[in-house]
């Protein structure tokens, strides 16, 4: 029989992380911390990938070593962080998309130092709208069913994500026989091992589900991670069949962490390089992109883990602190800017309530420094499943929007479809507050805009025309 780990009310662990009072036990925690750590520690092989794919304007590469264990280190100490003074089951560590910004856009234009030291600039200014309480204002200044509308475009957004990194959505490649953008497979259709252990994975979990197993997410994915393994070894799959992460065991379980990125920065010197426009239009994206990205996560997230009341979510002001220190310690690092990840979802829908999932999911990052071999393991097809059901969980909350309120059926609409579409929250954010400030102008309801969504609306439009206005 299996042993439940308890928590007595009023002992020291409970009173600081206030987990009878939220109605969870210290084995919700350390599974729902466990399940976290498992949904997003691709990103331990993802993030060197795309960040080691760049150069920088000398024609300079990073080394993947570097790279591993900037981000594992990152993640691990800022996870742990988020944990302790936020007190909430959120997990960081390199954002998706702006690491690829950082790479591509912005690298080329100046030297890595350079490019990581507007990173860190971008988590100062971040900070400083988090401890002035604007940021925590714009966030509470959002109308409830755009928040809402935001919850259930992230949760398309990460089923959308789970689909495509285990190859069951993929891109159609451009041509002129068709403008279908996206297909089912690489050819239409469903083929291969992996594509296969991605789908009885999917079908395990949602039965477990079903019967309200305990560890219903975390057991699909090790039993996935159990048959791409076995199926790999004894069927031979190729290589890049799998995508990013191949299911074999590793030769060596441990390997030496190299900090040789970590301090490796030049606050300024990319105003220099790049020109200052072309440098403050850097840094305004990276700025706008971590501010919004997390707070859509952070709303969304926290929601489902039952930690917002009436739109504000408790401790928000330490929270948003926290992230903002995470964007400025991912340019230290040399990791890109850390930020809260969606994939905390999977850990609340195992039962996390608490920072102590946090602390859980950071020394699990941390560990990996020591055993960055096992990272490896997992493949997407094993972890992948989770996004999908998460994304499922998340979408029911789509029944608390106001579809019948002219003022918001069109703003929400675009809010949960831009998401998904453009693979950006920002883009979603942006897109729902011009909507919503357009048809309250439009209705003659100037005064319910309120001055402060009235000027996100203005900055989103330049955001969303920045680029031809640069080139003008």
């Amino acid at each position: 029989m299996t042993q439940q780990v308890t928590t007595r009310p009023g002992s020291g662990l409970d009173r600081a992380f206030r987990i009878s009072e939220r109605g969870s036990t210290v084995a919700r925690e350390l599974r729902g911390g466990l399940t976290t750590f498992v949904a997003m520690a691709y990103i331990v092989m993802l993030n060197p990938l795309i960040l080691g794919s760049g150069t920088d304007v000398t024609g300079a590469k990073l080394s993947p070593e570097q790279l591993t264990t900037a981000t594992a280190a990152t993640a691990g100490v800022m996870t742990i962080v988020m944990g302790l003074v936020g007190n909430a089951p959120l997990a960081l560590a390199t954002g998706l998309g702006v690491n690829a910004v950082v790479a591509f856009t912005i690298a080329p234009t100046m030297t890595w130092a350079e490019a990581f030291g507007l990173v860190v600039l971008e988590g100062v200014v971040i900070v400083a709208l988090a401890l002035s309480g604007v940021r925590e204002k714009i966030m509470n200044a959002i109308p409830e069913p755009l928040k809402i509308a935001l919850t259930v475009g992230i949760g398309l957004y990460i089923a959308l994500i789970g689909l495509v990194s285990a190859g069951f959505v993929t891109r159609v490649p451009d041509s002129q026989e068709t403008t279908v953008p996206v297909q089912m497979g690489t050819d239409g259709h469903l083929a291969g091992i992996p594509i296969a252990v991605f789908c009885v994975t999917l079908l395990v979990m949602m039965g477990l589900m079903a019967r309200r197993t305990p560890g219903a997410i975390l057991l699909g994915i090790v039993t996935g991670t159990v048959l791409a393994l076995i199926a790999n070894s004894a069927l031979n799959i190729a290589p890049e069949q799998w995508g990013t992460v191949v299911p074999e065991l590793p030769a060596n379980l441990v390997g030496t962490p190299d900090f040789g990125l970590f301090g490796q920065v030049d606050l300024f010197g990319g105003f220099a390089a790049a020109g200052g426009v072309a440098a403050t239009v850097f840094l305004f994206t990276l700025v706008l992109s971590g501010f919004f990205d997390a707070m859509g996560t952070i709303t969304s997230v926290s929601s489902q883990a039952g930690l917002a009341q009436d739109g504000k979510v408790q401790g928000m002001g330490r929270i948003l602190a926290v992230d903002g220190v995470a964007a400025a310690a991912g340019g230290f690092t040399g990791a890109a800017p850390n930020t809260v990840f969606l994939e905390s979802a999977a850990g609340v829908a195992e039962g996390a309530r608490t920072g102590l999932a946090s602390v859980v999911t950071g020394l699990l990052f941390c560990l990996t420094l020591l055993i960055t071999p096992l990272a490896s393991i997992v493949p997407a097809q094993a972890a992948a499943p989770a996004l999908v059901i998460v994304g499922g969980l998340m979408m029911s909350q789509v029944r608390l929007i106001p579809w019948n309120d002219p003022d918001y059926v069109i703003p929400a609409f675009l809010t949960l479809a831009v998401i998904p579409y453009t693979y950006m929250i920002t883009n979603g954010i942006g897109a729902g507050l011009i909507a919503f400030a357009v048809i309250k102008l439009a209705r003659g309801k100037v005064r319910e805009i309120g001055w402060l969504v009235g000027s996100l609306a203005i900055v989103f439009a330049i955001y969303f025309l920045i680029s031809g206005l640069t080139g003008l």
